[in-house]
């Protein structure tokens, strides 16, 4: 993607993600999650980024933070990840609703799940990119 840089507009720079992503492998979706901190947690490979997406988090009450510190635990035992969400606009009740029932998925939908969750946020932090 950075060959192609400077693209003519975002769909132009959408669509070379979208053929990069076609190409990754599931390891490298696996290394592209660990660069994401917990729900509720700050730090990863743009921290910025994720206190922005993770705004509604912060402003829930200690019983829910602590109900999202549990769930996140026992989905990186069932799934050997980090939960992803697309979290920007959401509150936190609603991401422990998604990643509960997340829970129930085999891991290899789940493994899809997490994959389209990293693209939308990967598409949203393009879209800031571009228009800076």
């Amino acid at each position: 993607m950075a060959a192609g840089w400077p693209y003519a507009d975002l769909p132009a720079l959408l669509e070379a993600a979208e053929l990069a992503w076609a190409d990754l492998s599931p390891s490298d979706w696996a290394e592209a999650l660990q660069g994401h901190p917990r729900i509720g947690e700050s730090g990863g490979s743009a921290p910025a980024a994720s206190e922005r997406e993770q705004l509604g988090v912060r402003a829930a009450s200690a019983d829910v933070l602590e109900q999202l510190a549990q769930e996140n635990r026992r989905y990186e035992t069932r799934f050997g990840q980090v939960f992803l969400i697309a979290a920007a606009d959401m509150s936190a009740d609603e991401i422990l609703a998604s990643l509960r029932t997340r829970m129930d998925n085999d891991p290899v939908t789940e493994a899809r799940v997490a994959a389209a969750e990293h693209r939308k946020i990967a598409r949203m932090r393009l879209g800031r990119v571009f228009s800076e």
